[in-house]
């Protein structure tokens, strides 16, 4: 890795032309302005002259008080830990950003959702249709302006503009977005042939709850219960996230015992969520024992949850600056993990040697990894189709930079490399929460938390379950939160699910989606 002086003089050397203002902000973290249209040429530098992409985009209402309008863009180098952040100010009367989307299809995203959300004009995007708004929101409301007023939404049935595939033989299949099963809203439009699906194209937001707009004015503290809420499964791992970009901002150490206990909070969600993945996976191929006992164990989990934060989702574990309780006296945590995982261990055993699921997992639904990597895949599915990517090892977080493990690595991208490689975090879960445990220091559980800069952004990074979680932050009073930006890793990973579900046939279609598993409510916030 390099030092960071040596980061700091390529960037001045190699990036001059670009930026302007840069300073190391904290750690290994650089801050700079980024020269009026040039946001295009420092993503295309950044990428050949040091190998960093594009992690963020942030937009930012200063009118009232700076006369202007910003977009951040967040810069990270896939293994060396150092970011760059970048900000662009834009006049308060016409804001405009030239789109990064044919350099790199997640800042299309981004871009849309700043469309949507602040009316920032977005010059040369290569898909301006709408990505949170549905049809019945006025043309000139964009919610996360500080002047935005709620209006009175009236839908008109207004259908949404898919692209329609045409030919001799294809029809449409529309699934949802109310569907069968307790689940959020989303609509997916498939066309076929036969039963081979040709396209997919999907419509999300039915649950858009304002959640980013909740966060503005709260105190630090405060944000805790959102961020648990974002998704409900991924309480530990957005609380962290939210509450690691606090403590960056407001230089707050916290203590080791807490950051050892933080890698036991996440790694127990981790686990409870791939065991009952592998369930769902093995119910969608007929195999219902499987399903069965993996639930039942997900129980068993559930409850060792509850024992350690009273929370069967973990709520209240973490905390700003620390966590919110230690480990209660008496419990054998590690014995007891490591007997679920050994009752689990019977289950994939018993799935994956029965050569009818093998054949309903191996080749469906494959995702390669050139659609991987041009999509900014995070997690379990981007592991699945040969990325090398994990957070924890890449920009360590907590204590994960003192402990031993492993990022399980498949190939072949299919729902059976995606099966496979939830098994092996399970049990590397395990195994770093008894690594963290065998570790942990006595001390105190958390540190107060020191006062916010105020419009000094920060963010917090965090391998969730299902992948990459970013919180983004900025306050305008010590107290008091200004701007909160999240992006879970559903926002990435909804899209190419298009891609793994090309050729496959349409009773695929559950095993396919339930492999990815995203998260409507962490997408649609």
């Amino acid at each position: 890795m390099r030092e960071i002086a040596a980061v700091r003089q390529a960037l001045e050397e190699r990036l001059a032309g670009v930026l302007t203002e840069l300073r190391l902000a904290r750690g290994r973290e650089f801050h700079a302005q980024v020269k009026a249209g040039d946001a295009r040429r420092l993503a295309e530098a950044l990428r050949r002259e040091l190998g960093a992409e594009l992690r963020l985009m942030v937009a930012n209402d200063r009118r009232s008080g700076a006369g202007r309008f910003e977009v951040y863009y967040l810069f990270a180098h896939p293994r060396e830990d150092w970011f760059l952040q970048a900000v662009k100010l834009l006049p308060a009367d016409s804001p405009t950003i030239r789109s990064l989307g044919t350099f790199h299809h997640p800042a299309s995203l981004f871009e849309r959702e700043i469309i949507d959300q602040f009316g920032i004009v977005v010059a040369g995007h290569p898909d301006p249709r709408p990505l949170v708004r549905h049809a019945f929101w006025p043309p000139d409301y964009h919610p996360l302006r500080k002047d935005a007023v709620l209006p009175d939404f009236h839908d008109d049935g207004s259908p949404f503009p898919f692209t329609e595939v045409g030919g001799e033989g294809v029809y449409e299949i529309p699934v949802g977005p109310v569907h069968a099963g307790v689940i959020e809203p989303g609509h997916f439009r498939f066309s076929v042939v036969g039963e081979t699906v040709i396209d997919m194209k999907s419509r999300l937001y039915f649950t858009h709850k304002g959640t980013e707009k909740l966060f503005e004015g709260r105190a630090p503290e405060a944000g805790v219960e959102l961020a648990e809420r974002v998704s409900g499964d991924t309480t530990i791992g957005h609380a962290l996230a939210y509450c690691q970009a606090l403590e960056a901002a407001s230089a707050t150490a916290v203590p080791d015992r807490a950051r050892h206990l933080r890698v036991v909070l996440l790694e127990l969600e981790r686990l409870y969520n791939h065991v009952a993945d592998f369930g769902m996976i093995a119910n969608d191929t007929g195999f219902a024992v499987a399903h069965s006992h993996c639930f039942r164990i997900r129980e068993r989990l559930l409850r060792l949850n509850k024992h350690v934060t009273g929370n069967r989702l973990l709520r209240g574990g973490i905390v700003p600056g620390g966590v919110g309780s230690d480990l209660p006296a008496g419990l054998d945590l590690r014995s007891d993990l490591e007997a679920a995982l050994e009752d689990f261990e019977e289950i994939v055993a018993l799935a994956l040697d029965n050569t009818l699921v093998r054949d309903r997992l191996e080749g469906t639904g494959r995702l390669t990894t050139r659609t991987a990597r041009d999509h900014g895949v995070l997690g379990y599915v981007a592991r699945a189709s040969g990325l090398d990517a994990d957070v924890r090892r890449d920009h360590p977080f907590a204590a994960y930079g003192e402990l031993d493990f492993k990022v399980p690595v498949f190939q072949t991208g299919d729902v059976e490399a995606r099966t496979r490689v939830r098994v092996e975090e399970a049990r590397e879960s395990v195994r770093l929460i008894g690594q963290a445990i065998a570790r942990m220091p006595q001390g105190p559980l958390r540190s107060p938390l020191g006062p916010l800069p105020p419009f000094e952004a920060a963010f917090g990074l965090v391998e969730g379950w299902r992948g990459a979680i970013i919180h983004w932050i900025m306050a305008d009073a010590p107290d008091r939160l200004y701007r909160v930006k999240i992006m879970d890793p559903s926002f990435l990973n909804w899209r190419p699910l298009s891609y793994a579900l090309l050729k496959n046939i349409v009773p695929d279609l559950p095993l396919c989606n339930k492999s990815f598993n995203q998260s409507y409510s962490g997408n649609d916030l």
